[in-house]
């Protein structure tokens, strides 16, 4: 350890970075953690995961009041829009859980280095002028806004802007177009078509939500419409100029045609992320990225190059904090000589809306590629809570193996979709049946009886349709 400042130096603190050093802290090793942030959390927590559902809550709870969810269940208000205010209980948020997190580095003995990492060998980093040698670097700095041609994203100005900027808007815009129908996209459009904007979300593809589900797209899709989100779909955005206070969009359709123009108070680009791999100095440590400039790993996370590993929205697969957290405790574990183990093919996928939607393994498309399956599907619509709750909307579809009656996929619409898919995994990750969800007892009256139904309907047993 002589020749080492540290055991082990992660270079990023979001939610993969922050939980590897932590976890790695806790086997024993010496660990740092660089972070040029001003606070801890990346993204997710500071700009990303976190004050989006801070919004996204609040304006749940506007938008009931406003528009006569309320007004259902015996309670007559008329609302007024305190923005600032709502942006206040975002930021609070921001800051209670990234404070959080620094608390957990001082608990822990992480050394928190302030300034942004850069190699400068195989065992080596530069951060702040000063140089650092770790005789393990995880590689940790997520990921960014994918930029769209012709598209120039500029925050300060609060007309084109990205989902940092959408987050900040100091007033309700008249009219928002949301370029990509994608997560982000959608949960950040339904912040304000119900805080009282227009919202027209523009999608290159056919139908919205692109790799999940197709009964899960359709049915979103028409749950959208209905809350008064104008779709174009099909469609592709070739350019947007400022023109005041206002963007002008030329659209073109996909497969080509005439163009025609759109115009908005605010453009959201929400076209998907790009791995943040630029500026690390990765060739110095003798590292290259693939075609889509991510890292390739082993399944223990490691690089190329002995001693570098690398987790989260760098290398292949899904860029979501719940995928890199876990890959976080298991490259630490690898890390100190233990077996860390992410199943991938069990990561679990969530749309905030209202209702939510979520899924976990393979969509119906893809098991039928790789053989015949079972499929059970349950309405919303007969669940005990959801009816009482006024929330008919949605529904749970699970899909089988035909021969062995193994769960390959899970998905729904619901209110708290993305706690009942927690539900579905953890009975893949332990190789369940249908059969298996469907004779366990679920509480009752409780949305998540709409699992057992979807998985007694597989064998053509539901009970409540």
């Amino acid at each position: 350890m002589a020749d080492y400042d540290y055991d082990v130096l992660v270079i990023g603190a979001g939610p993969g970075g922050y939980v590897a050093a932590i976890r790695a802290a806790q086997l024993g090793l010496k660990t740092a953690c660089a972070e040029g942030r001003e606070t801890l959390g990346g993204t997710c927590l500071n700009v990303g995961c976190i004050p989006s559902k801070a919004m996204l809550h609040a304006s749940e709870y506007y938008d009931a009041a406003a528009n006569g969810a309320m007004a259902k269940m015996g309670i007559d208000v008329t609302p007024k829009l305190n923005l600032p205010a709502m942006h206040g209980q975002r930021i609070d948020a921001v800051k209670g859980l990234t404070g959080g997190i620094e608390f957990l580095f001082k608990k822990n003995k992480v050394d928190w280095l302030k300034g942004y990492a850069q190699f400068t060998g195989k065992d080596s980093v530069e951060v702040a002028g000063k140089e650092y040698r770790a005789k393990n670097i995880v590689i940790a700095t997520g990921s960014s806004v994918t930029p769209l041609p012709g598209v120039a994203v500029d925050n300060d100005k609060q007309v084109i802007v990205d989902s940092t900027g959408a987050l900040e808007l100091a007033k309700v815009p008249g009219h928002m177009v949301v370029i990509g129908g994608g997560v982000i996209g959608l949960e950040l459009g339904s912040v304000w078509r119900r805080l009282g904007a227009k919202v027209t979300c523009v999608e290159f593809l056919d139908q919205i939500l692109p790799g999940m589900d197709a009964d899960v797209r359709k049915d979103a899709n028409r749950i959208f419409k209905k809350q008064g989100i104008e779709f174009k779909l099909k469609t592709k955005v070739t350019k947007a100029e400022v023109k005041g206070k206002k963007a002008v969009l030329t659209l073109e359709p996909a497969a080509g045609g005439d163009a025609e123009t759109l115009e908005a108070d605010v453009v959201l680009v929400s076209i998907g992320r790009r791995p943040n791999t630029e500026g690390l100095g990765l060739d110095k440590a003798g590292l290259a990225v693939n075609a889509r400039g991510q890292i390739e790993t082993d399944h223990d996370f490691s690089t190329q190059v002995p001693g570098i590993w690398a987790i989260g929205d760098v290398i292949p697969g899904p860029m979501l904090a719940h995928k890199a957290e876990d890959e976080g405790i298991a490259v630490a574990e690898n890390i100190a000589g233990l077996t860390g183990i992410v199943n991938h093919d069990v990561i679990p996928s969530v749309v905030y809306t209202m209702p939510e939607i979520a899924g976990v393994g393979l969509t119906e498309e893809q098991a039928k590629e790789k053989g015949e399956v079972k499929v059970g599907k349950f309405p919303m619509a007969g669940n005990s809570r959801a009816k009482t709750n006024h929330e008919p909307d949605g529904f749970v579809k699970v899909i089988a193996d035909a021969k062995s009656d193994r769960v390959l996929g899970v998905w729904c619409i619901a209110s708290v979709a993305g706690t009942m898919i927690a539900q579905a995994a953890q009975a893949m990750e332990f190789g369940a049946t249908s059969e298996d969800i469907a004779y366990t007892c679920h509480a009752h009256p409780t949305h998540s009886e709409a699992v057992k139904e979807a998985a007694m309907a597989v064998t053509g047993k539901p009970i409540h349709i």
